[in-house]
């Protein structure tokens, strides 16, 4: 078999999430990542003026992406330290270098540094996830700008909308999202080489108290990591509320995916829109004919999850003790990478949703103009009082009209009977053909479409014409 059966596997990873997420919190991309931070703080040393020769260096680099797992995770049952058994597996490796691998560091310069690029590498993915799907939603809205729908105010039919329109709702929120991840990705910063409380009291002693040498040595680290700062003060660690903002951009984004998905498997009910469905898709085990938005409730359950899991930062970073404590580790280890695994696979559900939506405009029109003469109401009343008639009197008796109507749909079935209950009413002096007249659906949408225009010049276009270079993506759901 070319599967495991016999453990547990995360369904994030065999269902969900994409193969490009996987490999950012993945085991070879943290250990990689390991030692390309010792190189920079061995280069960093060098450059400073410690005894690190260029040979050391470049046994360093030979060996940095060529990590013997079997060496560090033998010494890991030996030792039961991560960090040190691969400076110890890396030192196998290197003879030459041995004795300068993460000379004045402690763990977390590994660690933590890490946690900090695989976080920024995560938001990075996600933003592209992000707005590809704001390029395809505005491709929707724009098509479907001018086509009536019934709104819905509790779930009621309320004055009509266009489909467009609604899809500029959706919109809205990601943009608020894409707003909080750039503000969030903006202020990323590593934590450096502090020490094992953040002193940098090692360097002090390395460095025999030169000031100016150990002020420059975060700086030099951060550029030669691509990062354009570190943290000013921690201690061993950076702030745990690192972690609660970027998993809060995180919850953001599943809060807004959420609420589509509510709202298509809604549509979907009143068959009005549906998310794409295969010719050999099943709906249903025991119920040949059944649609199930299967992709929309997937989104909604992961979107449960990452809601939940925004808490575990939050609970981590208020019980932090002094300059550190290690009761954040094991959390961290699920809590944060599941997190960006669960957006994403969120995120690529939500683009191929939107990429295959189909829409119904003969339901949607039927639907409409059941409920449009409740809508015409007003309109109707204004052309009966230009007739002649009071506008105090007209108003109870549209009022009277309307309840019969809704008891005629509601008690027995019939259809919306409003507009020849009020041709009948002397007080409208108006005939079923003038009533008919005023039946057209654009005239009850408002501003609508010039919205979804203007809004998409305004607010979408520079977005989409800011990150150009990410648009074009597909995603296919692997399950």
């Amino acid at each position: 078999m070319s599967k495991n059966y016999s453990g547990y596997t995360s369904p994030l990873s065999e269902r969900y999430a994409s193969k490009e997420m996987q490999y950012i919190f993945s085991q070879e991309k943290k250990f990689r990542t390991w030692r390309r931070l010792w190189i920079a703080l061995a280069e960093t040393e060098r450059e400073l003026g410690l005894n690190i020769s260029e040979e050391q260096i470049a046994e360093l680099k030979s060996y940095a992406e060529n990590i013997n797992y079997e060496v560090a995770e033998a010494q890991e049952k030996l030792v039961r330290h991560d960090v040190m058994s691969h400076v110890h597996a890396y030192g196998v490796q290197c003879p030459k270098a041995k004795g300068i691998i993460h000379l004045g560091a402690t763990s977390c310069y590994v660690g933590d540094n890490t946690d900090i690029i695989l976080m920024t590498e995560g938001l990075r993915l996600v933003r592209e996830r992000l707005v590809n799907v704001i390029a395809e939603l505005s491709g929707f809205a724009e098509r479907y700008r001018e086509l009536p729908t019934l709104a819905f105010t509790h779930f009621q039919p309320a004055q009509p909308t266009t489909v467009g329109k609604r899809a500029t709702l959706w919109i809205n929120e990601l943009l608020l999202d894409l707003e909080d991840l750039n503000y969030v990705l903006n202020g990323m910063k590593l934590l450096g080489c502090k020490g094992t409380t953040g002193t940098q009291a090692s360097f002090k002693e390395l460095f025999e108290g030169d000031e100016e040498k150990i002020r420059r040595i975060d700086p030099m680290i951060a550029e030669k990591m691509g990062f354009a700062s570190c943290v000013a003060v921690s201690g061993q660690t950076y702030s745990r509320k690192v972690d609660t903002r970027v998993l809060n951009v995180l919850a953001g984004i599943a809060q807004s995916a959420h609420k589509f998905s509510n709202d298509i498997r809604l549509l979907q009910h009143l068959k009005e829109v549906e998310e794409p469905f295969e010719k050999t898709q099943i709906g249903s085990s025991a119920m040949a004919y059944k649609r199930n938005p299967m992709r929309c409730e997937r989104m909604a359950s992961l979107a449960d999850y990452v809601l939940s899991d925004v808490l575990n930062p939050m609970i981590v970073s208020s019980t932090q003790w002094f300059e550190r404590t290690l009761d954040d580790s094991a959390n961290k280890r699920i809590s944060v990478p599941e997190a960006f695994l669960a957006v994403d696979g969120i995120l690529l559900l939500y683009l191929n949703v939107v990429d295959g939506l189909v829409v119904y405009p003969k339901v949607i029109e039927k639907h409409l103009m059941a409920e449009l003469p409740f809508m015409a109401t007003e309109n109707i009343m204004m052309d009966a009082v230009k007739a002649g008639g009071d506008r105090q009197e007209l108003h109870e008796r549209i009022r009277q009209l309307s309840m019969e109507a809704g008891r005629h749909v509601k008690e027995e079935g019939r259809d919306n009977d409003l507009l020849e209950l009020i041709a009948a009413d002397p007080a409208f002096k108006l005939n079923l053909e003038d009533l008919e007249r005023t039946m057209e659906p654009g005239r009850y949408v408002g501003r609508s479409p010039e919205q979804v225009t203007d809004f998409l010049a305004a607010e979408v276009a520079p977005v989409l014409r800011e990150y150009s270079a990410l648009l074009g993506e597909k995603a296919e759901i692997s399950i």
